[in-house]
């Protein structure tokens, strides 16, 4: 793997006459970690040690990293240095005794997810940050104990790896699957309160804080919560993980589920060209051979979680030092992301992702300025590691094209690797005239097509998109190719949040992209030529 990292390091063996395997022993010798570098003149170890433990390669043998180092680069980061910082969308704890308790015993569970894990998916986003792969993050708004049950994660990840097919073959670039699953529990909230009915009490804040029902009891926050939290999320993930490995992501398979669901929907002419594209590029790997028998990869493929890191003391409580870097890791999923009420200068928030070794994103929302933006970069990847930061864009469809260019151009200008995303949902929810809070599918559709006229225009890549959906047949968006209607919102409206895309709408949308990725793949080919 070539990386800054890798080439800033030979670059200076090559200079001093230093062989790897020597360069290697010095550079881990007691004293001479960073002194060594600066005696030289070269104050840049931390960065990157930095760049290379979030490359995932941390542990090759010519490059030794210690924990002193990491130290070095993080400055006088813990994973408990939020706690001096400004913290906002935190739920009040009545009884702090049980809340410090439920987090020691948490720190005492075994990790979610691995180091090497969310490393792995760094170095996959760094490929789409340089143009060479598409991002793919979807799941629920948020997560419900209620409706925790098997079938409706496989129909989830069952549509996600649907949609991961199809603009697969439409961009020809590798779709990263990342799910809002298996910790997407936590919601930040416009107000504190609520009042209903003369009524005033805590917000909801999410099964793993509170609960929904809007009584004087159940608003109270309960730590127990966390603890069955974590316990759904590794139920979840361990289900996810045999679904992503055990043969149930067979790609043949995957492709029969959309030609079965296109059979039922009024969309399938559009697309029925695409499919059968896909149908006879499959049939032609088969006549030559490559089949999940020959090519086992046929039939697995990797698959990631995500979450809001709202709740910092869940999150602090599961952050772990990876022994082969000395890096912290919040193992509580592979990917975090800080939301746009979170994100300002100074937070609790930015000062928690800033030291862990996740890739993570951030919501970027119309009240962000340029210059904020670049700040925010500056501190949450100093040593600009490609794959390290995702960019989620959530404007709304008729602003998107007034806000997004000035961002684009700021972190091109100043040469920040981010993979930019498309959150078309938060921006563009409504109150439908039945009093359902809803998401027109027309003005999804159109923030994404300004997304990616935004980037076509600044010649960035359109990187990913960034989705609140379900697998489950629910009417929470109106519209699409279906025509789910305002009326017919009360029929299956099952959210415990904000509406979300059902599997019909969710599988439409991935046809509408694969376009806008032809399209792209169209133009890219032309300028080489």
């Amino acid at each position: 793997m070539t990386t800054l990292a890798g080439i800033k390091i030979r670059r200076f063996r090559e200079a001093r006459g230093i062989s790897r395997a020597a360069f290697g022993t010095w550079y881990g010798a007691p004293g001479s970690t960073v002194q060594g570098w600066e005696e030289d003149g070269k104050r840049a170890a931390a960065p990157i040690v930095n760049q290379i433990a979030a490359n995932g390669i941390a542990h090759h043998a010519d490059w030794f990293v210690t924990p002193r180092n990491m130290e070095n680069a993080m400055g006088s980061w813990s994973p408990a240095s939020w706690q001096n910082a400004e913290a906002r969308q935190m739920p009040d704890y009545p009884d702090q005794a049980a809340l410090d308790a439920t987090l020691t015993e948490l720190g005492r569970f075994p990790p979610l997810v691995f180091a090497g894990e969310a490393r792995q998916l760094t170095a996959e986003l760094g490929r789409v940050a340089e143009g060479h792969g598409f991002l793919l993050q979807g799941g629920d708004c948020a997560e419900s104990f209620a409706e925790f049950h098997p079938n409706n994660i496989r129909d989830t990840f069952r549509v996600i790896l649907q949609m991961a097919v199809v603009l697969t073959f439409a961009s020809k670039l590798p779709t990263v699957k990342v799910g809002r699953m298996a910790g997407q529990f936590a919601k930040p909230r416009s107000a504190p309160t609520e009042v209903i009915d003369g009524q005033e009490l805590p917000s909801y804040r999410g099964d793993n804080v509170n609960d929904i029902a809007f009584t004087t009891e159940g608003r109270v926050p309960d730590p127990a919560r966390l603890l069955r939290a974590y316990s759904q999320s590794a139920a979840t993930l361990n289900l996810l993980r045999a679904f992503a490995q055990g043969g149930y992501a067979n790609l043949h398979q995957v492709h029969k589920w959309t030609l079965d669901f296109m059979g039922r929907s009024p969309w399938a002419d559009r697309y029925a060209d695409v499919a059968d594209r896909i149908g006879e590029a499959l049939d032609f790997m088969e006549a030559c051979g490559i089949n999940a028998e020959t090519v086992p990869q046929l039939s697995r493929t990797d698959f990631y979680t995500s979450h809001e890191a709202l709740l910092l003391p869940y999150e602090q409580a599961l952050t772990r030092q990876d022994s082969l870097t000395g890096q912290w890791y919040d193992t509580s999923a592979h990917f975090l992301w800080i939301g746009d009420r979170t994100r300002f200068e100074g937070s609790a928030h930015v000062e928690y992702l800033r030291g862990i070794g996740n890739p993570i994103g951030m919501k970027c929302g119309p009240s962000l300025e340029p210059d904020a933006l670049l700040r925010l970069l500056d501190t949450l990847n100093p040593h600009r590691v490609a794959g390290r930061m995702t960019l989620i864009t959530r404007y709304g469809h008729d602003k998107i094209e007034a806000h997004l260019p000035a961002l684009v151009r700021a972190v091109k200008r100043e040469g920040h690797p981010v993979v930019w995303s498309c959150d078309p949902m938060h921006g563009n929810t409504v109150k439908a005239a039945t009093g359902y809070k809803t998401r027109p599918f027309e003005r999804i559709l159109a923030e994404v097509r300004g997304f990616f006229a935004v980037h076509r225009a600044e010649g960035t890549h359109a990187g990913g998109i960034h989705a609140e959906m379900t697998g489950q047949d629910v009417t929470e968006c109106t519209g699409g190719a279906i025509a789910v209607s305002e009326q017919a919102l009360a029929d299956r409206y099952h959210t415990h949040c904000d509406p979300r895309l059902n599997a019909g709408q969710s599988i439409e949308l991935a046809f509408l992209l694969a376009e806008m990725l032809n399209e792209e793949l169209a133009e890219r080919k032309k300028a080489a030529a």
